[in-house]
């Protein structure tokens, strides 16, 4: 019994003793495997370009011409050529109006002139009697002068007649309402009964849509922007300007801004501007939502980072680097307009800066770094779709995340 306590004894020793010769061995391989501590990211060189500009403005769209159809006489609607949202060319008949009692004044205006014709006559041959009388001393000059100042009442009479008659007529012809400008009616129109008062009920609006005004505000530092830039364009490299509706399309036209206002608005400092635009397949309409884009500027050499590599850290902005001996390095930068995936910076970084746009999630300075290089297109960076760093607008940009889009970088 002792031999076998003594037996086991001595096993549990043995083994003991060789788990921590193992264990033992195997810390120390482990020690001598190299631990990796470089953080993976993605990186790639600041780009520098020649970078084309542009800025974006929420609008609308409004008709160059718009009239409220009007009835200079007034009665009742007795008549109507036209529907609601009609085409319709300039003098074409819109609108009937009673036109009895128009007629009757007409034919009451012809006999009062009849009258004043007949005494403005009779007042003549009175006159021409009375002065032969008065030759041969029969009657008194008095005579001839009143009868001469009658005549002359009676032919200002004839005359009052005609502007009377003339009136009657024009409010005849009144009756029948014409389109004065060619265009599109809207669905205002009223109905037949419908009566109408002089100059204070519309029968219909009326709007030209093509072409057609694109209109939108500007900020004050955005308009003296626009005239500098306008200064210095010239007719062979405008200024130019596009629309993108509601359904992310851009309409195929450009247009050409035409009309500013004279002053800023007092609540809101901005300023109302219109560009025009053809319309000839009368697709845009008056209240379109649209997104007006101008551009033309060009920043020669520009320096670009991605807005995903960009952090900020109270008010500074700065990104992270790659450091000579292969370690992150934070660089404070100062950003300028926004270019689609990009800013513009104009201080901080250089052309020569390898920068990371990946992997930046508790990467902190002085971090050993495993690098992947990658390019424009592999992250979908883009210079489309460009804004300025006054807007005041969020833009929808649906193809900045497109590599495919127009104005893609691919280094």
């Amino acid at each position: 019994m002792f031999f076998s306590k003594k037996k086991l004894l001595s096993t549990a020793i043995i083994l003991t003793l060789s788990t921590a010769i193992f264990t033992g061995c195997g810390d120390e391989q482990a020690q001598q495997q190299p631990q990796s501590t470089k953080q993976q990211v993605k990186v790639m060189k600041v780009v520098q370009r020649d970078t084309p500009i542009s800025s974006e403005y929420a609008g609308h769209l409004v008709g160059t011409d718009e009239v409220k159809v009007q009835s200079k006489v007034s009665g009742n609607v007795v008549e109507k050529f036209v529907v609601g949202g009609q085409f319709v060319q300039a003098g074409q008949l819109l609108f009937k109006i009673d036109d009895r009692q128009y007629q009757s004044q007409v034919m009451a205006a012809k006999a009062s002139l009849a009258q004043a014709e007949i005494n403005f006559q009779n007042a003549q041959i009175d006159l021409q009697r009375d002065e032969m009388l008065f030759k041969e001393n029969a009657i008194a000059e008095q005579t001839v002068t009143t009868q001469a100042a009658l005549v002359k009442a009676y032919d200002a009479a004839v005359g009052a007649a005609e502007a009377n008659l003339k009136l009657a007529m024009e409010n005849l012809a009144d009756t029948e309402i014409y389109a004065p400008m060619p265009g599109q009616l809207g669905v205002d129109d009223v109905a037949i009964g419908t009566f109408v008062g002089a100059g204070t009920t519309t029968l219909v609006t009326i709007g030209s849509l093509d072409p057609i005004f694109a209109q939108f505000s500007i900020s004050e530092n955005e308009y003296l922007k626009f005239m500098t830039v306008q200064a210095m364009q010239s007719q062979h490299n405008p200024m130019h300007v596009t629309i993108t509706l509601s359904d992310g399309r851009e309409y195929p036209y450009e247009g050409r801004v035409v009309e500013t206002d004279r002053e800023l608005a007092n609540n809101t400092g901005s300023l109302i501007m219109k560009a025009i635009f053809p319309n000839p397949g009368g697709v845009l309409m008056p209240g379109m939502f649209a997104r007006v884009k101008l551009s033309g500027e060009t920043i020669p050499n520009a320096i670009l980072v991605p807005q995903r590599a960009v952090q900020q850290l109270l008010d500074k902005s700065f990104v992270m680097c790659v450091g000579s001996d292969g370690k992150s390095i934070a660089k404070p930068v100062e950003l300028a307009q926004q270019v689609g995936s990009y800013y513009v910076v104009t201080s901080g970084v250089t052309a020569q800066d390898t920068i990371v746009v990946e992997g930046l999630t508790n990467l902190r300075e002085g971090v050993e770094l495993a690098l992947t290089e990658v390019t424009a297109g592999e992250m979908g960076f883009t210079l489309a779709n460009i804004t300025t760093p006054y807007q005041t607008e969020t833009i929808n940009r649906a193809t900045s995340n497109n590599p495919n889009a127009p104005g893609n970088i691919n280094q």
